[in-house]
């Protein structure tokens, strides 16, 4: 982050988008700030050049789709873009999805302002901005999927098979979309995404669309 800060702040909630104008603004009185209220326009400032955001703050929960959407497509975006979640859900789903997603740090909602800059400017120190409590969730996880170190390493795991379909859902899983945003993108029934899902479960053997999440990453489908 350098002092001509330009950020975009992608949030439809006007209260909460404006405390973070004004946050921003108090401590780094240069910031350029522009505000979308929904993915179309945070594209189109994305893709309006010579604007060089260096941070974007992005709601998951937005009214023209899902803040993953727009977090995967600002992957490789030049110049680089410091990719920032703030949000109200800690759940293992959100999670996990926005960091497979391509997201730099995670904020939940509600903290002070001054939190909020302190994990900004660590940023400058190339710090993930995470909350505690999404920290601690993220050992807790790895803690309970990962099994006891073996003394000898194991070889790598080979990948299983899926179909060409099977693998489209399982990177819009890994994306964040639920089966109705899958099957419209897909052009397909939601009946027949729940049964690649479901299929997908069976064959990863996992259970959770965080576990599939991670399995999209591991497989660079995100």
């Amino acid at each position: 982050m350098t002092n001509a800060r330009h950020v975009l702040i992608v949030e439809d909630l006007l209260e909460y988008s404006t405390w973070l104008q004004r946050t921003l603004l108090e401590a780094w009185p240069d910031t350029v700030i522009h505000t979308a209220a929904n993915i179309a326009t945070a594209r189109a400032w994305l893709n309006s050049p010579p604007t060089g955001f260096g941070l974007a703050l992005i709601d998951l929960s937005l009214p023209d789709g899902n803040g993953l959407e727009l977090i995967a497509g600002m992957a490789g975006h030049q110049p680089p873009v410091w990719v920032v979640v703030t949000t109200i859900f800690d759940d293992d789903t959100h999670l996990f999805s926005a960091l497979a997603a391509g997201a730099d740090g995670y904020l939940l909602k509600g903290m002070s302002a001054q939190q909020l800059m302190a994990h900004l400017e660590a940023i400058q120190n190339g710090t993930p901005p995470i909350s505690p409590a999404i920290a601690r969730r993220m050992l807790d996880y790895f803690r309970q999927a990962s099994p006891p170190a073996s003394p000898t390493m194991a070889a790598p795991t080979e990948l299983t098979p899926l179909t060409p379909r099977e693998l489209e859902v399982l990177r819009y899983i890994g994306r964040g979309l639920r089966v109705a945003e899958t099957a419209r993108l897909l052009e397909l029934t939601e009946n027949t995404v729940a049964g690649y899902v479901k299929s997908l479960y069976r064959k990863l053997n996992v259970s959770s669309r965080a576990e599939a999440a991670l399995e999209a990453a591991r497989r660079g489908l995100v």
